[in-house]
């Protein structure tokens, strides 16, 4: 029976990624601009798309959530905001990040009016599109004002293929996972989780109990010691990712 090896300590959420956070916070990104969308239904929202926009909502997290007794319809608003505007965002941090990322939201009586109807945090939680096209359809943003707590899927990111010995050896990078959910406070959202594989050779794993992250998150897995990923031999490189 094989040997498993833990390759504690080689995930990191580095200092640097939390002052680069900290930076997108400030104001890096833009200020996403939206109106007030009354009605609803595929046509208007073709319409919508075919002047620029795309149709979007906002609310509160827990409005997802399975018990109909913790659910807000609060602050709930149907919206459409500018198609040239997210294209820019989304052409500035890749994709997989955009989830991950909170941005201001000011809601206005309508385009190119001043008079400001709400102004929030929103975190992206879903991108619908097109699957012929890939043209945008629609977004989902939820409310991220700083102390409330949200369940966020982050992206794991993988570093240090270059000098990894197992790779070097010939093994393949067997990537079992590539996000992880957290509860988080919303200020404290990382974009992104680095696992660094540098040190891994054949048969080394890196497991969900080696991240490092901000004590406030709270890791929502049954099994922290389920792998993230795995140095395999060639010969099963090419089989699809299994967790083990």
């Amino acid at each position: 029976m094989a040997h498993w090896r833990s390759a504690a300590g080689h995930l990191r959420t580095l200092e640097a990624n939390r002052q680069y956070l900290s930076a997108l916070r400030r104001s890096h990104y833009h200020t996403i601009q939206a109106i007030p969308r009354e009605c609803t239904g595929r046509k208007v929202a073709a319409r919508d798309r075919m002047q620029g926009r795309i149709p979007a909502v906002v609310f509160f997290q827990n409005l997802l959530d399975k018990n109909s007794d913790s659910r807000s319809t609060s602050r709930k608003h149907l919206l459409t905001v500018e198609k040239k505007q997210i294209k820019a965002v989304l052409n500035e941090i890749e994709v997989p990040f955009f989830c991950s990322t909170r941005f201001p939201l000011q809601i206005r009586a309508g385009s190119g009016s001043t008079h400001l109807l709400e102004t929030g945090t929103v975190l992206p939680i879903k991108i619908h599109r097109d699957e012929e096209s890939g043209n945008i359809l629609n977004l989902v943003f939820v409310w991220a004002e700083d102390g409330t707590e949200l369940k966020v899927d982050v992206p794991v990111v993988f570093k240090g293929e270059d000098v990894c010995p197992g790779l070097q050896k010939g093994g393949v990078l067997n990537k079992i996972r590539s996000s992880l959910k957290y509860l988080c406070p919303s200020e404290h959202i990382p974009s992104k989780i680095e696992v660094d594989i540098s040190k891994l050779d054949i048969e080394d794993k890196i497991f969900m109990r080696d991240i490092e992250v901000h004590p406030s998150l709270k890791l929502l897995s049954k099994n922290e010691n389920m792998p993230i990923c795995k140095i395999v031999p060639t010969s099963l490189g090419n089989q699809a990712p299994v967790a083990e």
